[in-house]
């Protein structure tokens, strides 16, 4: 009884093994190749269970959907002789993964290629254009035409390149540093021509309110001179027409003003008491 049990459990496990090494099932998101004897035989592109001939067949199974590879950073010369550190994307799918599998066998070795190709392409549309063009004028017809001459080469390994992007391009340090420099030194001259444009400004604003302020001073006086002028005319009118009237008194308050303008406090004068100057203080007596 036991011997068996023992033989049905072996039978059953033969069974099972048998039938895990006929049938497989293929991902929707996958391709199936199915190798025999290490050659590859055909491609199962439809998803769900097959049956292959057990031990000898192996599947190998490849990515149907889109894929992303990112590129490491590297040095590539512009057209105007300047070094460009390109970091660069790519999105590529499997076209014909049996040519794939005779070309490059999986998709390690699916991205070491199209890192070839693509550098490749890179380093010679680059190299076609100025360092100005590549980080603003032409960037995006640069990459359509490394994308679409990838693609080309690409087919030959079973792969469609879809898109190539960089993700960013810089300059190496020791040109940056230029760079920085050459920049620094053409603000600084710019900023020596705003000053010199500024003091010129700052002069020729000064001159014209100088100018304008003479021009002001020199009515003002006009004018004041003009002003007195007419008062000291219409002063001696004044006096004239007083004198004209009573002589005597205008002579008398003449007089008195002289006087209070001569003998102030603390005046010493010597004078002969027979002086006209007097006359009206004789009178007083």
């Amino acid at each position: 009884m036991k011997k068996n049990t023992y033989i049905i459990g072996i039978i059953i496990v033969v069974l099972l093994i048998g039938v895990n090494a006929t049938f497989y099932t293929v991902d929707q998101t996958q391709y199936a190749i199915i190798i025999e004897l290490g050659k590859p035989r055909r491609v199962v592109l439809e998803p769900g269970l097959h049956i292959k001939i057990p031990f000898i067949q192996q599947i190998t199974n490849f990515d149907n959907r889109l894929l992303e590879y990112d590129a490491a950073p590297s040095e590539i010369l512009t057209r105007d002789k300047k070094n460009l550190v390109v970091d660069n994307y790519s999105r590529w799918r499997i076209k014909d993964p049996l040519k794939l599998y005779k070309t490059v066998k999986n998709e390690s070795g699916a991205q070491s290629r199209l890192d070839d190709i693509i550098y490749s392409q890179l380093r010679v549309q680059l190299g076609l254009h100025t360092l100005n063009e590549i980080v603003s004028e032409a960037r995006e017809s640069i990459m359509k035409k490394v994308t679409l001459k990838s693609n080309v080469i690409a087919e030959d390994y079973g792969i469609n390149v879809v898109d190539v992007r960089i993700k960013r391009a810089d300059l190496p340090p020791e040109n940056e540093r230029y760079v920085f420099e050459r920049m620094k030194a053409e603000r600084d001259r710019q900023a020596k021509k705003y000053r010199s444009e500024g003091k010129e400004q700052a002069w020729k604003v000064r001159a014209m309110a100088e100018k304008e302020r003479t021009i002001i001073l020199a009515e003002a006086s006009k004018k004041a001179e003009q002003l007195k002028g007419d008062g000291d005319a219409r002063a001696i009118k004044i006096y004239a027409h007083a004198y004209e009237q009573d002589p005597g008194f205008y002579s008398f308050t003449r007089s008195l003003e002289a006087y209070k303008k001569s003998l102030e406090k603390g005046t010493i004068m010597v004078l002969s008491p027979e002086m006209e100057f007097f006359e009206y203080l004789k009178k007083s007596k």
